[in-house]
């Protein structure tokens, strides 16, 4: 295979852009993407360093898509490359989640707009029901695994337990079952960054990150801005296991701890998540701009699109951070036997972690009304079955059938779904 180790800077922003608007459908599509790009058609970087990527940043909390785009422009062009593929990877989907935000808060009434969103949160179960039997057929190798997977799902569902705990926990039993590091890639010769800078980038973009954290906290303590900053700072550093194991932190804190929006909208804007380029993470850019649109404020929407933009800022600038701190040590973490067994562990406990979500928006979706049941360490929220909704319940079955056994595409379910919506709500079904 002919490969250019060191392409053009403008080649490499074209190629960026390209990437970023064609990343829909969550990591596993955006890192299909990537590799077809990337490996497949420009040859910049072979399979083996492609993969060795990718489990490194799967090694790190945050999105890894996006991470590894950030880290293969590092490999390229150093830190200008690194910037350049990681601000690209995410601007269409800030900009996308935005106005869809403004349309959801201006429009959400409308009957056309109503149901185009049921559509869709009927086809975010049946993606991430996809996701759990996915990642379960990939990571659950071995009965030491699978009772990790179950453990996580229990601690969430039934012992209302952290999610940072969760994470860590599993973590930390992988990493005393011990195990074999993960081959390392080929070494092919791409360009030898620099240490020094990678360092001084990290310095700067903890900066970024902290600074405005700090400034709202000792400026306006209390204020929905000062509680998006620490929060979201709070789940980047802690959010080992990709976007729809975060999610499940996101709904229990935002939805039943602050209070910043209805499980219903959680599902709204993971819908919109779903159906534009970029991180599926995203998705807390409107839950960033729903908490402050509900607060007390002149300008609500004003306010909301600051706080959208708060969100993503926090959630995003500790990713460039992590990638510029580790990228000259990655050859020596991928040789390490224990850190490999913690990763597995980590990627098993996320399969519980997901079928909680996946139960989680079941209930409040096809439910219009839950209930609280505790006995001892126990709680649980369990739906009230005489408040069943008959039309979500057929539709979310039937985009499951869909999504299962033919196996559409991500725009075909969803567009399907969101026409299926409109059509019941103009039915007056909805």
């Amino acid at each position: 295979m002919t490969r250019t180790a060191h392409p053009p800077i403008k080649d490499a922003i074209r190629t960026w852009a390209r990437i970023a608007a064609l990343s829909f459908g969550g990591p596993a599509g955006q890192i299909a993407v990537m590799h077809r790009i990337l490996v497949e058609e420009r040859r910049w970087i072979d399979e083996d360093r492609f993969l060795h990527a990718l489990n490194f940043c799967m090694l790190l909390p945050g999105p890894e898509a996006q991470q590894l785009a950030t880290y293969i422009g590092w490999l390229m062009h150093g830190v200008r490359g690194a910037l350049i593929a990681g601000v690209l990877f995410i601007l269409p989907g800030v900009v996308a989640i935005m106005a869809l935000s403004v349309v959801y808060v201006t429009l959400g009434d409308v009957g056309i707009v109503a149901g185009i969103f049921f559509g869709l949160k009927a086809a975010v179960l049946a993606i991430v029901v996809q996701a759990v039997i996915r990642l379960a057929g990939r990571a659950l190798k071995g009965w030491a695994l699978r009772i990790i997977a179950g453990a996580a799902f229990v601690a969430l569902f039934a012992l209302d337990a952290p999610f940072p705990l969760v994470i860590a926990l599993a973590a930390l039993t992988g990493a005393m079952m011990g195990g074999t590091p993960t081959p390392d890639g080929t070494g092919t010769a791409l360009p030898v960054q620099d240490a020094r800078a990678a360092r001084r980038a990290a310095f700067w973009a903890l900066v970024l990150w902290l600074v405005p954290v700090l400034a709202l906290v000792l400026l306006a303590p209390g204020s929905v801005f000062a509680d998006i900053a620490t929060f979201f700072s709070r789940l980047a550093v802690l959010s080992f296991g990709g976007a729809y194991a975060v999610l499940a932190w996101v709904g229990q804190e935002a939805v039943g701890h602050y209070g910043w929006l209805q499980p219903t909208q959680m599902l709204d804007g993971l819908g919109m998540a779903e159906t534009t380029p970029g991180p599926l993470i995203m998705v807390l850019q409107f839950v960033g701009f729903m908490a402050a649109y509900g607060a007390d404020h002149a300008h609500p929407l004003l306010a909301a699109m600051l706080a959208g933009l708060l969100a993503t800022w926090v959630t995003f600038a500790p990713c460039f951070a992590f990638i510029f701190i580790g990228a000259p040590f990655m050859e020596g973490l991928r040789r390490s036997a224990r850190l490999s067994a913690a990763l597995r562990a980590v990627t098993a406990a996320v399969v519980g972690v997901i079928l909680n979500l996946a139960v989680w928006f079941a209930i409040h979706l096809i439910w219009q009304q839950t209930v609280a049941w505790d006995a001892g360490p126990i709680h649980l929220r369990l739906p009230v079955m005489v408040s069943l909704d008959p039309v979500a319940a057929l539709l979310c079955a039937a985009t499951l059938v869909v999504a299962l056994w033919l196996r559409p595409g991500m725009a075909i379910l969803l567009g399907g779904a969101a026409l299926a919506g409109i059509a019941l709500q103009m039915a007056g079904l909805t």
